[in-house]
């Protein structure tokens, strides 16, 4: 593990860029940058397209490691290169920690819960990973009800595969997200974070996880989690919140940074000229900072 990385994944101001839609979500980021899909006829077109979009963002001037900390990537982001390097040996040099998705997607509904589909492949993705110099990786599932067995199957999923990943020497980021429209989701919130204590409780001192979790109802929350000697940081997601709502709530929350998606670069169009897309980037950048570290 790279302690430099680990430093400032615990200790550095900023937030983390998550920049890992996959193949179910392309489409949609693609469209809500401008890329309709009659402008590509075929998957490999369409990677080679969100490529391009991903790789505007991080060269951009406003990406910059003064405020980004660090960035989640998709396998094929990964695999790929910007500027002649690839893309997390060009993150790091900029002083972007990388991390990878390596979640194969979510299963059906049971229990009011999404689990992972299994990763059959998890152990060749990690030693892929390693070769790639990716600090860590992320792995999602999804709450959508407070149903007791069903949120502690997903914890317990989750962390099964977060001690492999831990074994191979990587940090997992282990995201049980609440979604946000759920009738009882505050009910859901307490189950889950007993059940994340749980497992922090048994893990032994040298292994460390991150959490990636929807902003509580209930304010600071997860603050017990944060502070817990097992946790290297707790990151938000934004869950469908506008940028500005994701940016209230979590200003509310002491310990807890951004690791916002849509709410990163739902102002980017694929017509802006470079002035304006590094502009509309920046104010973003500056905006999830300052409530990444800025609190009420």
């Amino acid at each position: 593990m790279n302690e430099n990385h680990l430093n400032q994944m615990k200790n550095k101001d900023g937030f983390i860029a998550a920049l890992d839609q996959s193949g179910g979500s392309t489409p949609k980021a693609l469209a809500a940058y401008g890329v309709t899909e009659d402008q590509y006829s075929n998957e490999d077109e369409m990677f080679d397209l969100v490529h391009q979009m991903r790789t505007r963002i991080i060269t951009s001037p406003a990406f910059s490691s003064d405020k980004i900390i660090g960035a989640i990537l998709f396998e094929q982001t990964m695999d790929r290169e910007i500027e002649g390097k690839y893309t997390g040996d060009y993150l790091a040099d900029k002083g972007v920690v990388p991390f990878l998705k390596v979640d194969k997607g979510l299963a059906d509904q049971e229990n009011g819960v999404q689990m992972m589909k299994p990763i059959h492949d998890l152990d060749e993705t990690l030693r892929r990973a390693n070769e790639r110099h990716m600090f860590g990786t992320k792995m999602r599932s999804v709450v959508h009800e407070a149903n007791e067995e069903g949120i502690k199957a997903v914890v317990d999923q989750q962390f099964d595969y977060a001690k492999r990943i831990i074994e191979a020497g990587l940090v997992p980021i282990v995201e049980p997200e609440v979604n946000i429209n759920s009738a009882d989701k505050e009910k859901s919130e307490d189950i889950l974070k007993a059940e994340i204590l749980k497992h922090l409780n048994d893990l032994s001192d040298d292994q460390h996880v991150m959490l990636k979790l929807t902003i509580p109802t209930k304010a600071n929350l997860y603050k017990e989690l944060a502070d817990h000697p097992n946790v290297v940081r707790v990151v938000a997601l934004s869950g469908g919140y506008s940028r500005d709502e994701a940016n209230e709530k979590l200003k509310d929350n002491d310990n807890l940074i951004a690791s916002f998606s849509r709410a990163l670069a739902s102002d980017l169009h694929v017509d802006q000229s470079d002035a304006e897309f590094n502009e509309k980037l920046q104010s973003a950048v500056d905006s999830i900072y300052d409530a990444s570290v800025n609190k009420n």
